[in-house]
């Protein structure tokens, strides 16, 4: 199985610096709205909305916040009408990119998606044209600095708790996969052997890996990356690049 996207790995890095912004909680909100719209306010019975409240609280959203967010969803209070929507394209050098959003006017985000990407030397395209090549999984990530057991101990117990696969090659972190459906449980009881996991998500995994080795298309493509994230209606970005340590260094 392919490593998780470098850029998901890049993102969680600079993530206070997106705090920072004060997008995330914007974004975070949105989600918590949708999640408690969908499957109800109870955590219990809607496993969207756990997850939604868990990485609301891993980036310091306020309790507050959170709640008037879920009484939103639930239709307590008043709220945008939010619709989810994947637009799919290429970004220099061919590389694949999925962008989940949730937006109030889908024709404004639409345009402002596709400016985004004939701006930086990317394409927007059909639906269907890059999903093919992800699979939805479930990620637990897991710094190497914080956990003191081995490799081969780490995967029997991961894979003893219905895991999928663990990615070994991250010098920095341990991957933990699961089937979407098996996330929960497997990450409740790896946290009950005493893991604790620096991000925990439902995410899409590149089934094959594009190498960008020219610094100039490097630049471009982390540019337009970084373009989609900023756009207010943007929840995720997916893509299946890596790109070598040096050649961020060289390009941040």
């Amino acid at each position: 199985m392919s490593g998780h996207s470098k850029w998901a790995n890049i993102k969680h890095k600079k993530g206070r610096q997106d705090a920072i912004k004060g997008k995330v909680f914007t974004k975070l909100g949105r989600e918590l709205i949708v999640a408690a719209k969908m499957g109800g306010p109870k955590l219990d019975a809607n496993f969207r909305l756990k997850i939604a409240v868990q990485k609301a609280k891993a980036a310091n959203m306020p309790n507050d916040n959170i709640q008037r967010a879920i009484q939103k969803g639930a239709g307590e209070m008043d709220s945008n009408n939010y619709e989810e929507l994947t637009y799919e394209g290429y970004g220099p050098g061919g590389v694949a990119i999925m962008i989940n959003v949730l937006t109030d006017n889908r024709n404004r985000t639409a345009g402002e998606i596709r400016h985004i990407f004939s701006k930086n030397g990317g394409n927007m395209g059909e639906t269907g044209c890059v999903n093919w090549m992800f699979a939805q999984k479930g990620v637990l990530t897991l710094n190497r600095e914080n956990s003191s057991m081995d490799e081969d101990d780490l995967l029997i117990l991961a894979l003893d708790k219905g895991a999928e696969d663990v990615n070994v090659d991250d010098e920095e972190q341990l991957e933990i996969y699961t089937v979407p459906s098996d996330f929960q449980r497997v990450k409740e009881g790896l946290e009950e052997e005493g893991l604790e996991f620096e991000n925990a998500e439902i995410s899409m995994i590149p089934d094959n890996i594009v190498v960008v080795a020219d610094v100039e298309q490097a630049k471009a493509l982390l540019c337009l990356m970084d373009y989609l994230d900023e756009q207010d209606d943007v929840q995720d970005t997916f893509t299946n690049f890596d790109i070598s340590e040096d050649i961020i260094d060289e390009v941040s």
